[in-house]
């Protein structure tokens, strides 16, 4: 399913040290301060085991149709949150589309995903990226380091969290985020009123793609519904207020397919 969060959390419970790996520095991050692991969640568990798979890894862009991030970029352009100086972080990154574009036009990125795999294949592609910083946590152990973040972005992501973890996840980005700062969040969510959820689900399968290799089949979305954690537009406007966003744009494509973005208060 799209891209989600995950945790690796090793069996010590010590936070290992950072591995220098070429232009790209690939960090082991299992630590969440203040909290109590004992009702922490597990971001690896909820990821979606193809997430984990070097085979499914390979094959993901194609997958995800080779989406063009260059609006992204416009978007962090606009709000002054790219740069020599800037500093961007990616949550959630995946094969790295976004990191390694924004690598070429700031400072620093820092790529943040749980599966090793997705980390081991940004780590390869980054390699003569110096800008790049590689770091396997998720969005509820990734702890930042040195100045606040000017940018943080996310692509279908942030749905692999149930709500209550949504709202801490996005308390946490707040957190590292200088104020000013662009949120750019990509995700799933259901534009409609509960009551028209199902009919939603519906059109949504009917525009499945019928070959796995190059798109997400009528089964994926069936999987996600099911299994996955994307809530109601309307709930998640308002985990972003409460959080200490606000929303400049949204655009959202097929009741489905949101992009916000949001500058923190």
């Amino acid at each position: 399913m799209p891209q989600g969060v995950r945790r690796l959390v090793p069996a010590s419970g010590r936070l290992r040290p950072s591995v220098e790996c070429g232009g790209s520095r690939v960090v082991s991050a299992d630590r969440v301060a203040g909290m109590n692991r004992s009702w922490m969640l597990d971001e690896l568990r909820h990821a979606g085991a193809e997430h984990l798979d070097p085979v499914f890894v390979a094959g993901f862009d194609r997958k995800q149709g080779h989406p063009d991030v260059e609006a992204d970029l416009q978007v962090l352009r606009q709000h002054s949150a790219l740069g020599d100086h800037a500093t961007v972080v990616d949550l959630g990154t995946g094969t790295g589309r976004f990191a390694l574009a924004a690598a070429r036009h700031c400072g620093r990125v820092v790529a943040v995903d749980v599966s090793p795999a997705m980390t081991e294949h940004v780590r390869r592609a980054a390699a003569n990226l110096p800008a790049i910083e590689v770091i396997r946590a998720g969005f509820l152990s990734y702890q930042h380091a040195g100045p606040a973040a000017d940018a943080v972005y996310s692509r279908h992501a942030l749905h692999q969290l149930p709500d209550f973890w949504k709202g801490i996840a996005l308390s946490r980005i707040a957190g590292f985020l200088r104020r000013g700062g662009v949120l750019r969040l990509h995700d799933l969510v259901y534009d409609c009123r509960p009551a028209d959820a199902p009919a939603l689900i519906e059109r949504w399968m009917g525009s499945a793609s019928t070959d796995p290799t190059t798109g997400y089949t009528a089964e994926d979305y069936a999987t996600h519904v099911r299994a996955e954690f994307s809530t109601y537009r309307e709930l998640l406007d308002r985990l972003i207020d409460a959080t200490g966003f606000q929303v400049l744009d949204l655009q959202v494509r097929g009741q489905v397919y949101a992009a916000y973005t949001c500058i923190r208060r």
